[in-house]
């Protein structure tokens, strides 16, 4: 590359791979966690009990909640699904409705995502939160329990989708800073509850991070390869998708300062798991964990 090369995104993707590649030597794709759920369609013994809270925030996702739902509703991983309906004006609330097992909170007006996550914690019961966007496309049931997988097995204490269209960047060093779908420790975001509601809109997610960081977590990444999140120009038409996504940006930098979000991204990287186990172990540790859930629940 010649000195005179025009510094475009191409050769920023590079430098920045280079610079995680020599301090995270093994914080690419390697580290990915498998999805384990579709692995267990062909054998591996699957989750019986849920430890797992799930929380699904929605504000106008009558075209798009109807594929998350389907994919959670009465998981064998999850012990309860929550919704909070964030203040809607179409037919979300409809849409829910021909859910009646769901937990559903609905308040109006629109609060934003992180408040409606500090109302979905404060009433989660188990013993972890799994926080998912209402506007995923592709996800399965499969794509839930490997989701889980690491967190119920004990192989990690947080787990973080990788998408299909999670940004080149994130997927050249492996981890999406800034997923919405995510498995944690339920006091972690419970301690957090106040200061959520306090928080701008689209904060959320660098908060949560920095509890991670914080605590010293060790994070799976779990690959989603067919799993996209719809972008909010698909929503609501490309220049007002564009204010949003922005938006996003900006309140996320309230929670952080730039030098913030460089320090909190390189510390999360360094709480990956570095590699998955074998499959021989991966297989009798899901046996062990299957025969103690069977013993406990007898």
């Amino acid at each position: 590359m010649s000195d005179g090369e025009a510094f475009g995104p191409n050769r920023a993707l590079k430098l920045v791979k280079a610079m995680v590649s020599e301090s995270f030597p093994r914080a690419g794709a390697a580290q990915v966690r498998p999805n384990l759920a579709i692995a267990s369609e062909s054998g591996l013994p699957r989750t019986l009990t849920g430890q797992i809270s799930c929380i699904v925030c929605a504000y106008n996702e009558e075209e798009r909640i109807g594929a998350i739902l389907e994919a959670v509703d009465r998981h064998p991983a999850l012990l309860e699904v929550i919704v909070v309906n964030d203040g809607s004006t179409d037919a979300t609330a409809a849409m829910l409705a021909r859910y009646p097992q769901i937990k559903l909170i609905s308040y109006s007006p629109n609060r934003g995502k992180t408040y409606a996550l500090s109302r979905g914690i404060a009433l989660a019961r188990g013993e972890y939160l799994m926080m998912l966007d209402a506007d995923l496309a592709g996800v399965r049931a499969a794509d839930i329990q490997a989701l889980a997988d690491p967190v119920l097995d004990g192989w990690a204490q947080a787990s973080i989708s990788l998408r299909a269209n999670s940004l080149a960047l994130y997927r050249a060093v492996g981890l999406d800073f800034v997923s919405g779908e995510r498995v944690i420790p339920t006091r972690l975001g419970r301690e957090a509850i106040a200061e959520m509601q306090r928080l701008p809109r689209w904060g959320g997610e660098a908060f949560l991070n920095e509890l991670i960081t914080r605590d010293r977590l060790s994070i799976a990444v779990v690959d989603w390869p067919g799993v996209f999140n719809i972008r909010k120009f698909h929503k609501v038409g490309r220049w007002r998708g564009m204010a949003e996504e922005l938006k996003m940006t900006f309140d996320a930098l309230k929670v952080l300062s730039p030098i913030g979000v460089v320090r909190q991204n390189l510390a999360l990287l360094s709480l990956i798991r570095r590699q998955p186990a074998p499959a021989g172990q991966v297989e009798m540790s899901w046996t062990r964990s299957l025969n103690r859930r069977r013993r406990t629940s007898q």
